[in-house]
């Protein structure tokens, strides 16, 4: 067995780093959002739905610090929808739409929204193309 070509102990570049710690991030914010909404008393499937949001977010930043290139199609794909949801949403408050949204929605716009806008570019670039090149399987 040969040593594995991708594997190597450079340090992460401060975007890959960044995006790592955004997703991670959101997973724990996602499930403490989750909780603090939760109906009382505490139900089973209620608490597990909370826990699986919240692991998706883990399981991304996980894959992202191991630089799988699948991780950073996927990121990219969530940056790019966040942008665009909370664009639309945006529009739809600003056009006075009688809609209501739970708290959990607005706080995690006010951490999403920029974070995603921020980490776009630094995903798209030659340096994560580079970087992130490692596949899942």
């Amino acid at each position: 067995m040969g040593a594995n070509p991708l594997a190597t102990d450079e340090a992460p570049p401060a975007g890959a780093r960044c995006a790592a710690w955004f997703f991670a991030l959101c997973g724990l914010l996602d499930f403490a959002l989750a909780l603090g909404e939760l109906p009382r008393p505490l139900g089973f499937w209620p608490l597990w739905q909370a826990v699986g949001n919240g692991l998706l977010y883990l399981l991304l930043a996980a894959g992202l610090r191991r630089r799988f290139a699948f991780c950073r199609s996927l990121a990219m794909v969530y940056c790019l929808t966040v942008l665009v949801l909370y664009a639309v949403v945006l529009a739809m408050a600003l056009g006075h739409a009688p809609l209501a949204y739970p708290r959990s929605v607005f706080v995690s716009s006010l951490f999403q929204a920029p974070s995603a806008a921020l980490l776009l570019p630094y995903l798209r670039s030659t340096e994560a193309a580079l970087f992130f090149r490692r596949p899942l399987l």
